[in-house]
C-alpha cells in the first residue's frame, strides 16, 4: 500500500487566498508522489480543494466523515474510499489509523483539536508518526509561539517542540513527506 498522509484542515477557505492555493498544491503533490490522501471527506473549503486537486491527478483519496456532517460539509462521494462514521471520535480514529504521517493545514477549532490529539498521543509514546504544520503565510506562528510558551512556563518539556515540524512551503512539506516515506 502507498504511503498515506492524513490532512487536517479547514472546512472554509479562510481569509487569505494562499490557504486555498497551498491546499490545492498539496493535493496535487500527494497524488504526483503516489501518496494516498486521508482526510475529512468534505467538499468545502480547504478540504474540498486538497481532495479535488488529488483527484485531478488520479490520486488515491480516502475520506472519513460522520453522518451529522454529511450535509454540512457536502460529503464527497466520488472518492476512492469513503467511510461514514457515527461520530467525530470515530472519524478521527479511522483517519489516524489509516495514515503514516499527519499534515495540519490552516483551519479552525476542529483542526486544532485534531493537531493536539495526535501531538498528545505522540508525546505519550502512543505513536511516532511525523506531524507537520503547514505554516502558510505564517498562519500557525501564534500556535508555534504558544507551544514555546508552554515550555518556558514549565508545562512541557523541551522535547515537545521536537514532536512536530512547521514547514513554510508545499515543496518543503513534500520533501519532508518523501523522506518520511523512504
Amino acid at each position: 500500500m502507498s504511503f498515506s498522509v492524513c490532512v487536517y484542515c479547514g472546512s472554509r477557505p479562510g481569509a487569505d487566498p494562499e490557504y486555498m492555493a497551498d491546499a490545492t498544491a498539496l493535493g496535487d503533490g500527494l497524488a504526483r508522489a503516489g501518496m494516498r490522501l486521508v482526510y475529512g471527506a468534505g467538499d468545502v473549503g480547504l478540504m474540498g480543494a486538497v481532495a479535488r486537486a488529488a483527484q485531478a491527478q488520479s490520486g488515491d483519496t480516502f475520506g472519513v466523515i460522520p453522518t451529522h456532517l454529511l450535509a454540512r460539509e457536502m460529503g464527497k462521494r466520488d472518492l476512492n474510499r469513503l467511510v461514514i462514521t457515527e461520530n467525530m471520535h470515530e472519524r478521527k480514529k479511522v483517519m489516524f489509523m489509516n495514515s503514516d504521517a499527519i499534515v495540519v493545514l490552516p483551519g479552525g477549532a476542529g483542526s486544532l483539536d485534531e493537531f493536539f490529539e495526535v501531538l498528545t498521543w505522540r508525546q505519550l509514546g502512543l505513536h511516532d508518526k511525523p506531524i507537520f504544520l503547514m505554516n502558510t503565510a505564517g498562519y500557525w506562528d501564534p500556535l508555534i509561539a504558544m507551544m514555546a510558551h508552554l515550555v518556558t512556563q514549565g508545562f512541557a518539556e523541551d522535547s515537545l517542540l521536537d514532536l512536530y515540524r512547521p514547514v513554510d512551503t508545499v515543496p518543503a512539506l513534500m520533501s519532508a513527506l518523501e523522506l518520511a516515506a523512504a
